[in-house]
């Protein structure tokens, strides 16, 4: 199936429970897979990796890495239904040798002349792709994080090398629930003209 971008922005929500047993079929995250790559990256590094957890075991190894052995909350009992995980991992080392490049200004390889790590944000950028594409097959995402005391034991489980940083985990699956999140229904989306700035900041644009 395929919708136009701005119904798919629109629709796109965090979703937190799933059908268990809807598969997402192999070509739908084939599709997600090959689209995510179409994200930009600084240099055109393309410093990511992303682990596709969709058997039952490779699912148990990555929530046994990130939970404790007291029962479930509400959240982990929701996410943990999700039938497919992708971890998001970004490659800082892809982009400091990229920039070390003849045709580019840093050989020394110094990660200090990075304002922001780009590593992370294209990642994340990718991750939204994602998000956008699951919407048109009529999936429901999530993105969360991984606790920082957790992530040794997430790159453990799944063999993820040290030099990668996990940015977050996409969860997939058919929704099993379409309500807005407690976030959502206690905060206002704020609006164009306070969000974004004509000419300086403080000045509003105008929706």
């Amino acid at each position: 199936m395929t919708m136009e971008l701005e119904q798919a922005i629109r629709r796109r929500r965090m979703i937190r429970r799933f059908q268990p047993d809807a598969q997402v079929p192999h070509e739908v995250v084939a599709r997600i897979a090959e689209l995510a790559l179409r994200a930009p990256s600084a240099g055109f590094s393309q410093g990511w990796d992303f682990v596709v957890l969709r058997d039952p075991a490779e699912r148990e190894a990555f929530w046994g890495a990130t939970t404790g052995d007291g029962p479930p909350d509400a959240w982990l009992r929701g996410v943990r239904t999700a039938p497919t995980l992708i971890v998001c991992c970004s490659d800082k080392g892809s982009y400091l040798r990229r920039y070390a490049a003849p045709d580019k200004p840093w050989q020394d390889q110094d990660e200090a002349h990075w304002p922001v790590p780009y590593w992370d944000i294209d990642t994340g950028m990718a991750a939204v792709l994602m998000l956008l594409v699951a919407v048109d097959e009529g999936l429901g995402g999530l993105f969360f994080g991984v606790e920082t005391d957790r992530q040794g034991a997430v790159h453990g489980a799944l063999a993820i090398p040290p030099d990668r940083t996990i940015i977050g985990v996409i969860a997939l699956g058919y929704p099993d629930q379409q309500q807005p999140s407690g976030s959502t229904r206690s905060r206002r989306r704020r609006p164009v003209r306070e969000v974004f700035h004509s000419g300086r900041f403080g000045t509003p644009l105008q929706d």
